[in-house]
């Protein structure tokens, strides 16, 4: 799963956002390019809600990495 925070996104709101994959028990990887910064989230996706997840605020959008299965 990858999520992709705002252009103006918080330090606290980022800091938020990977207190929640946390708390779901996955990793992230974090990118910081120029306009963005991407979350490359690790584990069990399955039990996020991305409902959830897409609603804290800083979070542009989330996409699901398809399983190769």
């Amino acid at each position: 799963m990858l999520v992709i925070m705002k252009k103006h996104a918080t330090e606290e709101e980022v800091e938020q956002v990977k207190e929640f994959l946390v708390e779901q028990d996955c990793d992230f990887h974090q990118s910081t390019g120029v306009d963005r910064i991407i979350l490359g989230v690790v584990g069990d996706t399955r039990r996020i809600d991305r409902e959830r997840l897409k609603n804290l605020t800083g979070v542009l959008d989330i996409y699901k990495i398809p399983d190769e299965g």
